[in-house]
């Protein structure tokens, strides 16, 4: 065999050799979790909290948090990010408590107290569990979706699916298949990828008001997926951008609270456009 045949049959054998590690370690990749002891107690200041588990058919147990307001006008499922545990990503229910809303947040199995074998479709069925467990409380038109960065996927899915109040996504990604693109873009990820995440797909399919809030100096999503994604269903969706937001600082940002006073408020309130300026074109003559 030719010199050139040996070093073809080398860069495939590695080529190949990464292709194997990249799927069965890519849990280790993409997720960062922080794995609590059962008998571990969550303290927010200020907040009242209730801890509970769900049991699933196949086994697992979902733990999640109830933090609650005084005369709820409605609950929100908080759906987090990637790293660590409702330990610390508990901190931020407070801004939707505030508002009169209270907050249902779970962690992820294999994050936290919640245990179970994670693939993507268990993940979508436990948290579509969560939220029947919140319809049989609350009617759905009191429950609003809140996905932050890799739980912004599992919201949209999850408004295509149902019918809550509105669907809010922070920094959301177009999918993990993109993002995931961005730093292995030689590797076949279309077949590697066990977490594809095409959010871009189930928004098409949500009927409620969706509101994006985006970060325009995000360096892990950037802010263009917001654009791309809230061109897919636009009658329906407005983008918040937040001016030289970054991926995990938007809590930092006035105008951030501001956004979100404005959204949790919203009503979907249909403007009657005979009474604006709405296709009235602008004359190209030259006034006599």
């Amino acid at each position: 065999m030719p010199y050139w045949g040996h070093i073809i049959i080398w860069v495939l054998a590695v080529y190949l050799s990464i292709s194997i590690v990249l799927y069965y370690l890519q849990d280790y990749f993409l997720f960062k979790p922080e794995k609590l002891p059962k008998d571990f107690i969550f303290h927010y200041e200020n907040q009242e909290v209730e801890e509970y588990n769900l049991e699933t058919k196949d086994g697992a147990v979902i733990n999640g948090l109830h933090f609650k307001s005084n005369k709820p006008r409605g609950v929100v499922l908080y759906l987090k990010g990637n790293s660590k545990s409702m330990k610390g990503w508990g901190k931020f229910a407070v801004d939707f408590t505030r508002h009169g809303y209270d907050v249902i947040m779970v962690d992820y199995r294999g994050f936290g107290k919640s245990i179970g074998k994670r693939t993507q479709e268990n993940l979508k069925k436990d948290l579509q569990y969560v939220y029947d467990k919140i319809k049989e409380r609350v009617p759905e038109h009191y429950i609003v979706l809140y996905g932050r960065s890799l739980g912004s996927g599992f919201a949209t899915k999850l408004a295509s699916m149902n019918h809550p109040k509105m669907l809010i996504l922070d920094a959301p990604y177009y999918s993990l298949l993109k993002v995931t693109g961005r730093y292995m873009a030689f590797m076949p990820l279309s077949i590697l990828l066990k977490y594809p995440m095409p959010t871009y797909k189930w928004l098409q399919y949500v009927t409620c008001p969706i509101h994006i809030i985006h970060g325009t100096n995000d360096k892990l999503i950037p802010f263009k997926s917001s654009v791309k994604l809230s061109k897919i269903n636009p009658s329906r969706t407005r983008l918040w951008p937040v001016i030289d937001g970054g991926h995990k600082n938007l809590n930092n940002f006035e105008s951030y609270h501001d956004m979100l006073k404005q959204i949790i408020n919203f009503e979907d309130e249909k403007i009657d456009l005979s009474t604006t300026s709405f296709r009235v074109k602008h004359s190209a003559k030259k006034a006599h």
